[in-house]
C-alpha cells in the first residue's frame, strides 16, 4: 500500500561537532517521499525519500550560506539528496534495519538505517498514520564532505561524523 510522507509532523535533522567541544544542529525543511508500507508483510515494504539540500537548516544565515556552498553541500550543481532502500530486515514487531542507498553530491553508498515503528493512528478526520523513527551516524568524508580547518590546539573545525535524526509520519493513500 501507498503511503506519503506527512512532511508537516515529520523531521530530518542532523549533529556535528564544532571544534571538537559543542554540537551544531540542523534539520531540511523540505523533502518528500513514499512509502510502500506493507502491514502484513514489513519487509516487502519500501522507502523512497528526496531532500531538497538547499533548504538545510542550522538557524544561522552565515553557516547555512556556507553549508549550501561547494565546501559542503554544492547546492548549485546537487539539488538534491536522495534514500532509496533495497530491502528491509525485521527484527522485532516495532524494531527493523532499512537497508538502501544515501546519495548525497553525486555519490550513492549503502547504509544500514535502524528503523523504530512507534504504531498507527487514525486522525479526526478519519485519515490512517503511521510513524517511524530512526537514528544514524555517517562519516561525511564517505560522500566527498572533505572541508575543515586545523585547530591551532589540535583538533579540527567540523567533525567527521554526523548523526542523522529522523522521525516521520506517514499517511495512507486510500483508494
Amino acid at each position: 500500500m501507498s503511503w506519503t510522507i506527512d512532511t508537516a509532523h515529520s523531521q530530518v535533522a542532523f549533529s556535528v561537532r564544532h571544534l571538537m567541544i559543542a554540537r551544531t544542529r540542523g534539520r531540511f525543511n523540505q523533502f518528500q517521499g513514499t512509502v510502500n508500507f506493507d502491514e502484513q508483510n514489513p519487509a516487502n515494504s519500501s522507502v523512497d525519500v528526496t531532500i531538497d539540500t538547499a533548504s538545510i537548516n542550522t538557524m544561522n544565515d552565515q553557516r547555512d550560506t556556507h553549508l549550501k556552498s561547494n565546501d559542503f553541500l554544492d547546492v548549485a550543481t546537487f539539488p538534491t539528496m536522495t534514500f532509496v532502500s533495497k530491502r528491509i530486515e525485521v527484527l522485532s514487531s516495532n524494531r527493523g534495519k532499512i537497508i538502501g542507498d544515501l546519495t548525497i553530491r553525486g555519490v550513492t553508498r549503502e547504509i544500514v538505517l535502524p528503523t523504530e515503528y512507534n504504531g498507527q493512528s487514525k486522525s479526526p478526520w478519519g485519515a490512517t498514520s503511521a510513524g517511524f523513527s530512526a537514528e544514524i551516524r555517517i562519516n561525511r568524508k564517505d560522500w566527498g564532505l572533505e572541508w575543515n580547518v586545523a585547530l591551532e590546539t589540535g583538533g579540527i573545525l567540523v567533525g567527521d561524523d554526523i548523526d542523522i535524526s529522523i522521525d516521520i509520519e506517514i499517511i495512507k493513500n486510500e483508494g
